[in-house]
């Protein structure tokens, strides 16, 4: 082999050094952008979770609130219904009173025959329906559907 031969040889031989170096520099910069690009779309995910996590928390904290909401207003009707009981059994307990005397002054008269007046139809119901219930003992608070339909139908003779 000639000298020329080997330097022809050596120079392709650095000719496709060169070649493969850019290609590998090309490659090695796109992996390098391809690196840029998966840390940008990181980042933008890591910010999206953060955003996620944030609503979820105020979500949660809402509902916290409606739950609390909720509960105060169911243990506001329950007090409200609680008193409102407790009123109409002291008005039963005071018209029951009210009625036994009027039934003591009253023992000569007679019971009404459906021709009385509306109050006198009232404490006839008010009586027959209050002893009753007083003597059922569990039902003192709870309202009589029947009582008042009878009531009701007193009101429109």
């Amino acid at each position: 082999m000639t000298n020329q031969e080997t330097i022809t040889k050596l120079n392709e031989a650095l000719n496709t050094l060169i070649k493969a170096y850019e290609e590998l520099q090309n490659e090695n910069t796109l992996l390098e952008q391809n690196i840029k690009d998966l840390e940008e779309d990181k980042k933008n995910l890591e910010a999206k979770v953060k955003n996620l996590e944030d609503t979820k928390r105020n979500l949660e904290d809402n509902v916290n609130e409606l739950n609390d909401s909720t509960e105060k207003q169911n243990n506001n009707i329950n007090s409200m219904l609680g008193k409102i009981e407790s009123l109409l059994g002291n008005k039963k307990s005071d018209s029951l009173s009210n009625i036994n005397l009027k039934d003591k002054k009253n023992n000569s008269s007679s019971s009404n025959s459906g021709g009385g007046s509306l109050s006198e139809i009232l404490e006839e119901e008010l009586e027959n329906s209050s002893s009753a219930e007083f003597s059922e003992g569990s039902n003192d608070n709870k309202i009589d559907l029947n009582r008042m339909a009878s009531l009701l139908n007193g009101f429109n003779n």
